[in-house]
């Protein structure tokens, strides 16, 4: 290990990793062996297979002992016991005595992250019990339910070490025939358990919608039994799932059933557990006050040092999170006088590891670099790699932050050859980020650039759900991989030399990111349709088309710029991504106000002289009339079509349209055949909903009907999802148009539109508009949102104006960022339907309708004309 030098005395700031790896340890250790391990009822934390059905035997008391050592954490202690029970039984020839002991003997070599004698422990007792485990089937005729009571848990057991080292499928499929063989048992308990297994492993794979319909069924299935350990199990199981969903409320609900079980059964373990997990769900709420009650109480009842522990870093880190630096000071004493007491465990090193990143704002680090050198020892002393990995490579983070690169270095490499040989890559995509901004702090660029594809590469390997990336806590996406892409790209447009920089690689960099921001949108991955290069549309078919690829970054704008059947060029504005966030947050405030006009067009004209201004020339010489960005960050929030260039808006001069991605639904020309559409329109809202009437939804339909569209309309209570979901398939619609109340945020569950019956959320649109692909070929062509806005101080919503433009099958989707005026709407609405009548393009006819708002003088200003935007094709 190298020697850690003298720190510098400047105070060194480096990301925290919030609520981390106890999530893990919860989820992945705690939480399995307080269900799935155990057949005695009497026995909560139960070590879990007695061999009680045999005669009292010698093998008897040892188990015992073993037993109370492994719930007293003396896990070094009980593997010597537990191998003196093997080989008493093995004397006695007493097969399920022996089976038993080695069973357990596996469960606590998993404690000490001692895999390899784990799986070897748990192969035995199978072989001993006549397991076939390439047929998965068991070699005994008629066997005994002394048998079966050992087998049940022993496959249990097996599924989570399977899980635990990230053998997902096998897991399941392993809890399976456990749950099989508890069936035959009548064991409804062992069932339920097993189910569970399942459930947690399903989630750890990334399929949790699967996971939580069998924890919901689980739930619905243990509502009227009585109150049971099992019961406090799955609940809190269920709360810990739907807080990664981010269904925070029912999340809390859950946990809440669930502590007030565990308290009416007096099991301190459980109690301390599922008030953990509540401190997390409120932390999720950022309800500070009550993730710290909660953590607090965690940590009061929790009856062993390493629940105590994990409690009180989660309770720390809030605190440092919340810049409540005194009182997170006072905690630290508390913490450390623990850590003699924690075991030498996985659980337990993680702790060390966690406690360290946690102080790494306020301590100093070579108190830190102390913590992370002894967890490094542990690790390796009881041979778990994945934790001698995560603990090099926070220690090399700590070097870096101290700029002693070539030791970080030296340490981020031992820590990613060790990642990479046990084909953990939700570690190793980390390492390699930390080792590609190394390089580029050495100055060895194209070095680091390979680093950093290195990273995105892993990453990308993960994507089938990229929430399950990070399998220890829910997703901070923010924080945790968009820098890595931004800091990519800006490694990326550094780089010089013959053909550099390589803008389409940097363009393709940030596409992946926007697919990385929609999956991690969703909660899984999304994008599946057929798609068409951007490029290609524009070179082929539209050469009057310039894409613009703007990008922020720390000390830089870039715009990368396609020019019909040109090569890529490239813009640089020196400024701090600060100042154009301030910008654009500028433009977005000033825009809906009646009397900051002024104010607008200053900041409108500055993003404008970044943007546009320096490729004015380029796009007259091409003779360009549409413009498609595709909006990198803030720039998703305001309409591109109200920059000002001190005299006109760009609306004035060009068509405006947006795309997610470089990609694009195979395009078709909106006015190739007649149109026809479904109208859906809401004037009165539910009472159970706090929005206002819309009393010209009506007026707005009956222009569009008398536009020379064919319809088919619902209106007020007729517009239900139901009768969408119904009449949606009665024919092929080409465009679908709802007026009401609807809102876009960066929160899947919270982008929803308003029928007669309740809200419909993004993924319930999804479904309904896609259920008529199951019947008919023909794509909508045109998804019109009216009376839709984005979520107020939600600076991502747009987000979900994006989401909902790729999860709607719809080839365009036309939405308004802000809600406008009834008057206004109407006879935008009249002319846009009027343009595309009369054969415009969707770009066309969005642009000759704002241009009719700005020339009449009681809606000229950008507030009314402005926030259509149109997302997709505008052909």
């Amino acid at each position: 290990m190298t020697k850690f030098q003298q720190l510098p005395k400047r105070v060194i700031r480096f990301a925290v990793t919030p609520v981390l790896l106890f999530t893990l340890a919860v989820f992945l250790t705690i939480i399995p062996s307080t269900f799935a391990k155990q057949i005695q009822t009497n026995s909560p934390n139960g070590f879990h297979i007695q061999a009680n059905k045999t005669p009292a035997t010698t093998p008897q008391p040892l188990l015992e002992q073993g037993e109370a050592l492994y719930q007293a954490g003396r896990f070094t202690e009980a593997v010597i016991i537990l191998q003196q029970a093997v080989l008493s039984s093995k004397r006695e020839s007493n097969n399920l005595a022996q089976a038993a002991a080695l069973t357990n003997l596996s469960l606590v070599y998993q404690q000490l992250g001692s895999w390899k004698e784990a799986y070897a422990t748990i192969d035995s007792s199978l072989n001993l019990l006549g397991w076939d485990e390439i047929n998965q089937k068991l070699n005994v005729n008629n066997p005994k339910s002394e048998l079966l009571e050992i087998l049940a848990p022993t496959l249990n057991i097996q599924g989570e070490l399977q899980l635990s080292q990230g053998q997902t499928d096998t897991s399941v499929k392993t809890s399976q025939q456990a749950e099989q063989i508890w069936k035959k048992l009548s064991d409804n308990a062992g069932i339920t358990r097993s189910r569970i297994n399942q459930a947690q492993a399903l989630r750890v794979a990334g399929f949790y919608r699967r996971s939580l319909d069998i924890l919901n069924e689980v739930s619905q299935q243990l509502i009227s039994q009585p109150d049971s350990l099992v019961k406090v199990t799955a609940l809190r199981s269920l709360g810990n799932l739907l807080q990664q969903l981010g269904e925070l409320e029912s999340s809390q609900t859950n946990l809440q059933q669930s502590l007030e079980i565990a308290q009416r059964l007096q099991l301190p373990l459980e109690i301390s557990l599922t008030e953990f997990s509540l401190g997390n769900t409120a932390r999720s709420l950022s309800n500070i006050k009550s993730a710290i009650a909660h953590y607090e109480n965690a940590a009061k009842i929790a009856p062993n040092p390493l629940a105590k522990v994990q409690s009180l870093i989660n309770q720390l880190s809030l605190l440092v999170e919340n810049e409540r630096i005194t009182e997170a000071k006072l905690l630290i004493p508390t913490i450390q006088s623990q850590f003699p007491n924690l075991p030498t465990n996985q659980a337990g090193i993680y702790a060390r590891i966690n406690f360290a990143q946690t102080l790494a704002t306020i301590a100093n680090k070579k108190d830190i670099a102390e913590i992370l050198a002894t967890s490094v020892q542990q690790a390796k002393i009881i041979g778990d790699e994945r934790a001698q990995s995560y603990a090099l490579g926070s220690l090399g983070e700590v070097y870096e932050q101290n700029q002693q690169l070539q030791e970080a270095q030296d340490l981020t490499q031992q820590a990613l050859f060790t990642a990479q040989k046990i084909d953990a890559s939700d570690i190793a995509y980390r390492l390699e980020w930390q080792l590609g901004r190394l390089l580029k702090a050495q100055g060895n660029i194209e070095a680091a650039i390979s680093a950093y594809d290195a990273a995105v590469t892993t990453l990308q390997s993960l994507r089938s759900d990229l929430v399950g990336v990070n399998r220890e806590v829910q997703f901070n996406f923010r924080d945790r991989i968009e820098p890595l892409y931004r800091q990519s790209v800006e490694l990326i447009l550094q780089e010089k030399g013959q053909g550099k920089p390589d803008l389409d690689k940097a363009r393709q960099r940030m596409e992946a990111l926007q697919v990385a921001e929609l999956d991690n949108f969703f909660r899984e991955a999304c994008l599946s349709n057929q798609f068409v290069v951007l490029d290609k549309v524009v070179d082929r078919d539209n050469p009057n088309t310039a894409i613009f690829y703007p990008i922020i970054l720390d000390n830089y704008l870039e715009i990368i710029i396609k020019l019909p059947n040109q090569t890529l060029m490239h813009k640089t504005s020196k400024v701090k991504r600060q100042q154009v966030e301030q910008v654009i947050t500028k433009i977005r405030e000033t825009i809906v106000e009646p009397d900051t006009n002024l104010q607008f067009k200053a900041a409108s004209q500055q993003l404008y002289n970044w943007l546009i201004k320096p490729v004015e020339t380029d796009l007259k010489n091409s003779k360009v009339n549409t413009l498609v960005f595709i909006p990198d960050g803030l720039l998703r929030n305001i309409p591109m079509s109200a920059l000002y260039d001190g005299r006109e808006y760009l609306v004035q001069k060009y068509s405006v349209v947006i795309s997610p991605g470089l990609q694009l639904f195979t395009p078709k020309p909106l006015a190739n055949k007649k149109l026809n559409a479904l109208l859906g329109g809401l004037s009165q809202p539910p009472k159970s909903e706090k929005f206002a009437p819309l009393p010209n939804v009506k007026v707005e339909l009956k222009l569009i009907q008398e536009s020379g569209v064919s319809t088919t309309t619902l209106l007020d209570k007729n517009f239900t999802s139901t009768n969408l979901a119904k009449t949606i398939n009665a024919q092929a619609f080409r465009v679908v148009h709802l007026a009401t109340h609807g809102q876009f945020s960066s929160k899947a569950k919270d982008t929803f539109i308003l029928a007669a019956d309740g809200r419909i959320n993004v993924s319930e649109l999804d479904s309904l508009l896609k259920s008529r692909e199951q019947k008919r070929t023909e794509a909508v062509e045109l998804l019109v949102l009216s009376a839709c806005e984005t979520a107020a101080g939600d600076n991502r919503a747009a987000l979900g104006l994006a989401g909902v433009a790729l999860r709607a099958g719809a080839r365009s989707t036309l939405a308004s960022l802000w809600q406008i005026g009834d008057n206004s709407t109407a006879l935008f609405i009249e002319e846009f339907y009027r343009q595309l009548v009369t054969g415009k393009t969707t770009a066309e006819g969005l642009r000759f309708a704002q241009l009719k708002l700005l020339e009449a003088p009681e809606y000229n200003r950008p507030m009314y004309w402005a926030p259509y935007v149109l997302v997709g094709n505008w052909l």
